[in-house]
């Protein structure tokens, strides 16, 4: 069995074909499957560890916990930002602070905040408390009068959650539409607006110029009472956390 095991991880890398057999046969045989998966993670290339942590996510062993937190620490922006939603998602015991480094790593970097790196680590530390957003009063009250298990907040109030981001000093980067029809969630096509920020600006600056864009979006938004709109946003804090 263990080298059945180790041949299968060895094509993790194979992205031609083998590699997606592989996962489909690791996470079949399951937890048996983890310990040589961890030993070999360190050999594979780029694309066979982010199918490893696939194949992590979905066996839910909480044994590749530090399999995990080390490849944060690794050279490929991807994998790293894979590794840090896999530990939330798995609710790893002690993922907080190497978190919590990954992502003061990316701010050393100079990566910008709305890159999928950053965003991923900060959506990590959130789900495992480590982060509180701020959501101030009318943004979630908006949202708690939205339709059951809607993706966000009505598309309608969307000019009023940007002021209302922006009047508490939060930094919108993005948003996305979805549409909710017969109880299923489509994405919608957005504006086609994408602006970028001078993260060397000062703060202040940052909101009013987020402020700007994202009510330009809102006017030209798709809208109906079934579009709704997912603000991605963040606070000063975001960009000095405490070390």
């Amino acid at each position: 069995m263990t080298t059945r095991i180790e041949r299968l991880i060895q094509q993790l890398d194979d992205s031609t074909g083998p590699s997606y057999d592989a996962r489909a046969i690791l996470i079949d045989i399951g937890s048996d499957a983890i310990p040589a998966l961890i030993d070999g993670l360190p050999s594979l290339g780029g694309f066979g560890q982010l199918t490893a942590i696939e194949v992590f996510e979905e066996v839910a062993d909480p044994r590749c916990g530090p399999a995990l937190i080390s490849l944060l620490g690794g050279d490929d922006s991807t994998v790293r930002e894979w590794s840090a939603m896999a530990l939330a998602s798995l609710e790893i015991d002690g993922a907080d602070e190497p978190l919590r480094r990954a992502y003061r790593a990316c701010l050393e970097r100079a990566t910008p905040p709305d890159w999928s790196e950053p965003v991923g680590i900060r959506w990590a530390l959130t789900e495992l408390g480590a982060r509180i957003p701020v959501v101030p009063p009318l943004t979630a009250h908006l949202r708690a009068t939205a339709a059951d298990d809607a993706p966000g907040w009505t598309s309608a109030r969307f000019t009023e959650i940007i002021n209302d981001l922006a009047d508490h000093a939060q930094v919108i980067l993005y948003s996305q539409f979805w549409r909710v029809d017969a109880d299923r969630t489509y994405g919608v096509s957005d504006t086609g607006l994408d602006w970028e920020l001078d993260w060397t600006a000062p703060w202040e600056h940052l909101v009013e110029e987020s402020r700007t864009w994202s009510l330009l979006e809102a006017s030209e938004a798709p809208a109906g009472d079934n579009i709704f709109v997912v603000p991605t946003w963040i606070d000063r804090t975001d960009l000095h956390p405490e070390r």
